[in-house]
């Protein structure tokens, strides 16, 4: 997988986390800075430490299972993609009035709370991790190149969350659906033109 997908792939993977981001800018009051930063780096480092430990699991299991690995890299990528497209297609549908906070509690910047919102949007990213065992891909600068698109990301929608409000908040969730069915195809794709 080359640099080029892997940013793609990082740029998907970070939907969900740019998305929550923006719903935080909408609590924020002042400390933009500070606050911005916080969500980035808990949002940006536990999107990189995923695919680690997905791409861990996934070297152990590498033997039994290299013969299907295009195929659980397409089936997985196609799963979290098709799940973000489908749950914001659902939310537009739905006019999104329920993620937008209405009365934002005090705490909503506080470490333990910014944790578990970064461990559940960072979910996807372990089985991309798997995937990248099964493909080869050199883990450390993938997890690189995903950890800081998803720190860029996060930090300058937490200020564009304060700004705009929930205007675009869903559309970040069926955008980066789009690019992991994408990635999926084009991995299905390769290696099957590779065997003709």
């Amino acid at each position: 997988m080359g640099l080029i997908s892997i940013f793609m792939t990082g740029l998907g993977l970070s939907m969900d986390a740019f998305a929550v981001s923006l719903a935080k800018g909408f609590c924020l009051k002042d400390n933009e800075a500070k606050y911005s930063f916080r969500v980035a780096f808990l949002f940006g480092g536990f999107q990189a430490l995923m695919p680690l430990l997905g791409w861990w699991i996934g070297t152990y299991f590498e033997g039994y299972i290299k013969s299907i690995d295009h195929w659980i890299a397409f089936i997985l990528l196609g799963f979290i993609g098709g799940k973000m497209l489908i749950e914001s297609i659902k939310e537009l549908r739905h006019g999104g009035d329920d993620d937008v906070p209405t009365e934002c509690e005090r705490d909503d910047f506080c470490y333990k709370k910014l944790t578990v919102l970064a461990i559940a949007t960072s979910i996807d990213a372990l089985a991309v991790g798997v995937s990248f065992a099964f493909l080869n891909t050199s883990i450390i600068p993938s997890i690189i190149i995903i950890g800081l698109t998803t720190f860029v990301l996060c930090f300058f929608a937490v200020f564009l969350g304060k700004k705009i409000g929930s205007i675009f908040q869903n559309y970040a969730e069926l955008f980066g659906g789009i690019i992991l069915i994408f990635i999926g195809l084009k991995i299905l794709i390769e290696h099957l033109s590779g065997l003709a």
